[in-house]
Parts: structure tokens; C-alpha cells; sequence
């Protein structure tokens, strides 16, 4: 009699699940001491405001204000010339990481982006903390897979797992922090991509947590729902969040090209500018200074009129832009969602005094519009749905969130806007480096629902010449594709090209899916 045999137990996704907790845990406490320092510098810098506002003129004090900015700005500058991957927010040059499109040194980026980060933020430039956090994380978990020698799809679920954490451990939001490295920075939803970075959010957010307590980062609240027949100030105010969110796009879309036509600076000394001019906002308005959540969450104790509102969405809005124009490491995350704060704080103003809206709904609007803004900008509604609940701590506004953040990605689509990462992706030159080339690698393509590829067979698929089909991921099995393989909605295609040429694979993949879709609607 012949014995059964025994199935052989599969901890694939165990084995991830602990490594993405590995690094979530060294993530957050790298991403928490990014924090707190910034926070700590942030305090400084609004104690010597606050001093200069109230003391006599000395002429001495200025000038070493001056210098310390200048000095600052000089040391900011030779980090960002030693490796200019610490740049900006930090996001498209993960998104060009997990891509295939460029490769980075995870220690290099690991010390001098918190570093520089810290010396950018901490003086109160008007950038966000998000983004670098996100990059730090993805260094370390770029670091631990070099460790553990992983490569391949392997290393890019711990540089997945990393940023996810990273994103959490700055805004106390695991869930969103996963969503969004799912929806806007890999675009893959995977089984064991959502495992592995979940686990490295909540392991992140188990350390931030303990750092800076349970309360949420952005702790508003309103007293009333938003009643239903009043539905109406959604598409109205997220009509003017897709146009301002446009507008926020083109802007920054060509900032460097106006830093470099006007002030003539090498690209890592434009951040002169801002280390300069963030003086006369730290003197005049301090309370203004650095990415905006003590603006947003200082909407919960007063509203400030119609005038004083427009004044502060012009100088945040035009700070931001030279704040992250001059390419300083700091991110536009929380300066997005500030800003959105502040649009609808002056929309609900504004209807209040025309008698269209009850007060008691304005703080309703502040809410909804950080969503909706970024919604619109990042064209990622999913997470800035979760983001601003997770963030606001109050899960009883999920619908007018999603009506609003609807609204406003459709404006902005409408009017051609793209993900504004992906655009800032675009911008960047990446040149290869030795280790890319001639190495294989896989690039999974999901087919989503709609999708021209539903029904086709593999035989009957002009796939690239530098790629080879060797899996179709269905649910829980993995398919060896055949010549009459049926591609279904739902399935995740692996496939198999050198690690330089993933990029070009997936814009021939996604060219081949837009052909056949135009094909199938001409017939």
C-alpha cells in the first residue's frame, strides 16, 4: 500500500511577512528619529522668531541668522552634490527603484537624505517629511536585502516593505502607508507585495507610536455629518480642487527650469533661495513655518476670516513652490494637504457668509478638501481617502471623502494632469549603472478590470522580443502559460527581461494594451 504523500509546507509568505516586520522596525525607528529631529528644529526656529519679533534691533543677531541659514544651505548643497538622489520628496526615485529605471547606493541615500532632510525641514521650509521618509525607508529595506544577499523581485519587496513603513512611521497611518506604495509608487496589488508591506507598516507604526503617542498627527473633528442635501458644496468644492490642483501641477512641473533661467545657480546651490526668504515668513508669520500640520490642526481651535485665509493659501502656495522648486530634500505630501486644508476652510468661509452654509460645517469642508486635494495631485484617491481618515482619527466621513476626492481626480484628469510622482519621475535623467546591466529580472503586469488583454490568448499576443512570458499568477496558483493560455481579468502576467530593460517592457506592454483596446472600440 502506498503511503500519502506528505505536502510540503509553504512559508513563503511567512518568511516576508517577518522580514517586512524586520524592516518596518528598523524603519520606524530611522523614519521617528528623522521626526523628531525636524520637529525639534522646527520649535528652534520658532523660539529666535519669536525672539527677534519681540527684542530690539541687533544688528549682530541678523546677520547670524543669515549666516546659519547660508551655512545651512552651503552643507545641504554638498550632500546634494555627493549624491543627487536625495533631491526632492524622494518617491520618484523609489518609483524609478521598484521600475527597473535607476539604481541607488542605500547608504548613500540612507545618512545623507536624513541628514539633509533635517537641515532643510528643521529651519521651517515649507516641504513635508513624508516623502523623505518614504525614501529612508526604502534605503533600509535596500540595506537588509544587500544583507540578506536578496535580488531580483525578492529586493523589491523589502525596498516595497520599507517604504510603506516609512510613509506610516510619518503620519501614524499603516494602512494608508501601504495603499499608497501599492497604488502610486509600484502598482502592484500582489498577495505577497500587500503582505509584505503591510507588515513593514505595521511594524513602523509600532514604533512611531511609542515615540509619539496615540494621538493621531492631524487630531481634527466636527460636530455635525455633513447632511446629505448638502452634498451639493462637494462637486462645487471639488471642482476648485481639481482646478487649484492642476494649477499646483504645471507649477511645480516647471520650477527647475525657472530656478535655472533666473537665478543662473548650479542646481544643487538653488536652495540659497528659499534658506533666504524663509527668513522674512519665519519673522513676520512663524506659525506658518515648515510643512503645515500645526496649521491644519490649528483650524480646530479658530478659523481665521475670508481675507486672512487667502493671504495664507498665497504664501504657502508660493513658498512651496520655491521650497521644493530649488530641489532640496523634502517632499510635497503634507504641504499638498495643507493646502487643501486651506482651500476648503476658504470655501467654507465663503458660503457661510453668503448664508448657503451653516458655520458649523466649515471645519467638515477643512477635512474633506485635504483629501480632495491631494486626491486630485497625486491621482491616488484611495489613499488619500484612508490617509485623512487614519490621520483625522474618525472613520464617519468615508463618504463625503469619496465624493469629494471623485470630483476632484476627474477635474484634474479632464484637464490632462498625470500623477504628479510619475511627472516628477519623467523629469529626472537616470544613467545605468554596471550592475544593472545583463541581469535578469521579473516585471509582473496586472491585468484590471476592463483591460483589452481579458480574453486573449497568449499564442495570439505579440509580446516584446525582450521579454518571455513564464507565469500567469490566477489567485492562489501560479499557471504555466501555454500557447492557448486564456489571459482573464484578474491575473497577474509574469514575465521574464533583463533588469534594463524593464521599463521599456512595460511601456510596450501598456502600448500593446491601449492598441488593442482602440482596436476592439473601432470594431
Amino acid at each position: 500500500m502506498a503511503r500519502p504523500v506528505k505536502e510540503k509546507f509553504d512559508v513563503t509568505r511567512l518568511r516576508f511577512v517577518l522580514l517586512g516586520l524586520l524592516v518596518g522596525l528598523m524603519s520606524g525607528t530611522v523614519v521617528s528619529a528623522f521626526r523628531y529631529c525636524i520637529e525639534v528644529g522646527l520649535r528652534y526656529s520658532r523660539l529666535v522668531y519669536g525672539h527677534l519679533r519681540i527684542a530690539p534691533f541687533v544688528w549682530w543677531q541678523w546677520a547670524l541668522l543669515i549666516g546659519v541659514n547660508l551655512g545651512l544651505a552651503l552643507i545641504v548643497a554638498w550632500l546634494l552634490k555627493k549624491e543627487p538622489y536625495i533631491s526632492g520628496s524622494g518617491i520618484p526615485q523609489v518609483e524609478g527603484q521598484l521600475a527597473g529605471e535607476l539604481e541607488m547606493h542605500w547608504w548613500s541615500i540612507l545618512w545623507r537624505k536624513f541628514v539633509g532632510g533635517v537641515l532643510a525641514l528643521g529651519p521651517g521650509l515649507f516641504l513635508g517629511r513624508e516623502g523623505p521618509s518614504i525614501q529612508l525607508g526604502a534605503s533600509v529595506g535596500q540595506g537588509l536585502a544587500a544583507g540578506f544577499k536578496l535580488s531580483g523581485t525578492d529586493r523589491r519587496l523589502l525596498i516595497v516593505s520599507g517604504s510603506a513603513a516609512g510613509l506610516a512611521a510619518a503620519f501614524n497611518a499603516p494602512i494608508a502607508g501601504t495603499l499608497f506604495v501599492l497604488e502610486e509608487v509600484y502598482h502592484n496589488f500582489s498577495p505577497l507585495v500587500w503582505l509584505t508591506a503591510l507588515a513593514g507598516a505595521i511594524g513602523s507604526d509600532f514604533v512611531s507610536l511609542n515615540v509619539f503617542g496615540l494621538v493621531p498627527v492631524l487630531h481634527l473633528s466636527y460636530s455635525r455629518s455633513l447632511p446629505v442635501s448638502s452634498y451639493w458644496h462637494l462637486i462645487l468644492l471639488g471642482i476648485l480642487l481639481g482646478l487649484f490642483g492642476y494649477l499646483y501641477q504645471r507649477i511645480l512641473l516647471v520650477m527647475p527650469r525657472w530656478y535655472r533661467n533666473l537665478t543662473h545657480l548650479p542646481r544643487p546651490l538653488q536652495g540659497i533661495v528659499p534658506f533666504l526668504l524663509v527668513i522674512l515668513v519665519g519673522y513676520f508669520a512663524p506659525n506658518l513655518l515648515g510643512g503645515g500640520n500645526g496649521l491644519i490642526v490649528g483650524f480646530g481651535q479658530y478659523v481665521p476670516s475670508l481675507l486672512v485665509l487667502i493671504a495664507i493659501f498665497v504664501v504657502r502656495f508660493v513658498f512651496s513652490m520655491i521650497s521644493y522648486g530649488s530641489g532640496l530634500p523634502g517632499g510635497i505630501f503634507l504641504p499638498i494637504l495643507s493646502l487643501g486644508a486651506v482651500i476648503g476652510a476658504i470655501y467654507g468661509v465663503f458660503m457661510n457668509q453668503l448664508g448657503l452654509l451653516p458655520h458649523v460645517y466649515i471645519m467638515n469642508l477643512i477635512i474633506f478638501s485635504m483629501a480632495g486635494y491631494f486626491a486630485g495631485i497625486g491621482k491616488a484617491p484611495f489613499t488619500a481617502i484612508l490617509l485623512v481618515t487614519e490621520m483625522v482619527g474618525n472613520l464617519t466621513h468615508l463618504m463625503p471623502l469619496a465624493v469629494l476626492s471623485l470630483t476632484a481626480y476627474l477635474v484634474v484628469d479632464l484637464l490632462g494632469g498625470a500623477p504628479i510622482y510619475e511627472a516628477l519621475l519623467e523629469q529626472m535623467t537616470m544613467p545605468k549603472t554596471v550592475q544593472q546591466l545583463h541581469r535578469p529580472d521579473r516585471l509582473e503586469i496586472p491585468v484590471f478590470f476592463g483591460s483589452p488583454l481579458n480574453g486573449k490568448m497568449v499564442r495570439d499576443m505579440p509580446w516584446p522580443k525582450e521579454a518571455l512570458l513564464i507565469g500567469i499568477r490566477r489567485g492562489e496558483q501560479e499557471v504555466i502559460p501555454h500557447g492557448d493560455s486564456l489571459i482573464r481579468e484578474g491575473d497577474t502576467l509574469v514575465l521574464l527581461t533583463d533588469a534594463t530593460q524593464r521599463a521599456r517592457v512595460k511601456r510596450r506592454i501598456d502600448a500593446l494594451s491601449a492598441a488593442l483596446g482602440e482596436t476592439h472600440q473601432n470594431s
